[in-house]
């Protein structure tokens, strides 16, 4: 069962859009210039080239007018809030089609079929509209901001692939995988008596106990975008980077590690 619903912060539906379609062309641009060796070199990601990876990030567009082309489900089902919770569950699935996207044509051209497909359909569809995805139904809105999510994660898989790429963050969709990651932090452990600060974008509560009212928290938790987006998908480990002074984490109760990660 996924930990119990906060409420979720709102998220501009203009700037999801444009920051899903800036981070989009940013991979796109960057992997366009790899030649067929780099795109054979392996990833992080298990047994996964970066062809493979690219393959995923043009299913991550391409996941917008897939949905969008079903027919309408009478009601979203998943929260926002529940969706980080939810995707270690079809892990297999998204593997299975990812290597099937991969040996299907190639990396230039899926990445010019999810762009175009998804241009088409976007500027027509209502935030309201609800659409089925893997995991559930989910208002397109907020669907949007998981493509944001998904995104950035994978532009971190694809420069630690590839040294010196240098694919950049488009930062409101690096604030918007930030904060929903940061949020999902507070749904797993409620409470109030750690406070974690990711700046300069997301600052939550969390973690039963005695609830701070004002003044110099007790428990504090600050690390910046990367790492923290890299915690809680299990790109790295507590230890790894407390030990790399990347986290600073001060009182009793400022240990995250058994929360850690959120999802895979």
């Amino acid at each position: 069962m996924p930990p119990a619903r906060k409420r979720p912060r709102s998220y501009d539906p203009a700037r999801t859009r444009a920051a899903v379609l800036a981070q989009f062309g940013h991979v796109r641009d960057a992997l366009l210039t790899l030649d067929e060796e780099r795109l054979a070199a392996p990833t992080r990601l298990g047994d996964w080239t970066v062809r493979d990876l690219a393959a995923h990030l043009a299913m991550v567009l391409g996941s917008v007018p897939r949905a969008l082309a079903l027919p309408e489900p009478p009601k979203a089902g998943l929260a926002l809030l529940d969706w980080p919770f939810a995707t270690a569950a079809v892990s297999g699935s998204i593997d299975e089609d990812t290597r099937a996207l991969a040996a299907g044509a190639t990396t230039a051209e899926l990445l010019a079929r999810a762009e175009e497909d998804c241009r088409a359909v976007l500027d027509a569809a209502g935030d309201e509209r609800v659409v089925p995805v893997r995991v559930g139904a989910m208002r397109l809105g907020d669907f949007l901001v998981t493509r944001a999510v998904e995104l950035v994660v994978h532009t971190d898989d694809l420069n630690d692939a590839v040294p010196g790429l240098g694919v950049p963050y488009d930062r409101q969709a690096l604030a918007a995988c930030t904060r929903l990651l940061a949020d999902a932090l507070a749904v797993r452990a409620p409470g109030g008596s750690v406070e974690v600060r990711v700046p300069p974008h997301a600052v939550v509560q969390c973690v039963a106990g005695p609830r701070h009212t004002r003044g110099t928290p007790p428990n504090v938790v600050e690390t910046d975008p990367l790492t923290w987006i890299r915690l809680a998908t299990g790109r790295t480990t507590w230890a790894h980077e407390k030990d790399a002074a990347r986290i600073s984490a001060s009182g009793e109760r400022a240990d995250l590690s058994e929360l850690l990660p959120l999802m895979g």
